[in-house]
């Protein structure tokens, strides 16, 4: 399965917003729900989907979606 397919449910459920799809340009400012507090829950939730580990450092510069995703696929390909 796609990697933002597998991410899309999971936003909205973090979320709580079933509008919300994964996309590479998908960012934090354009949804309203996610703060601070959503942005590590949604963290652990692809920790937890994924059965990968993030460092503090590559979820601290994210910019977009897109970049979340090329970190996990990294993680996934064990790099």
């Amino acid at each position: 399965m796609d990697i933002y397919a597998r991410l899309t449910p999971l936003m909205c459920d973090i979320f709580d917003n079933d509008t919300v799809v994964a996309t590479p340009t998908l960012s934090a400012e354009q949804v309203r729900e996610w703060d601070s507090l959503s942005h590590i829950r949604l963290m652990v939730a692809i920790e937890v989907e994924f059965s990968i580990k993030f460092s503090t450092a590559e979820v601290t510069d994210l910019k977009n979606v897109g970049e979340l995703v090329a970190v996990i696929e990294g993680k996934l390909k064990g790099l």
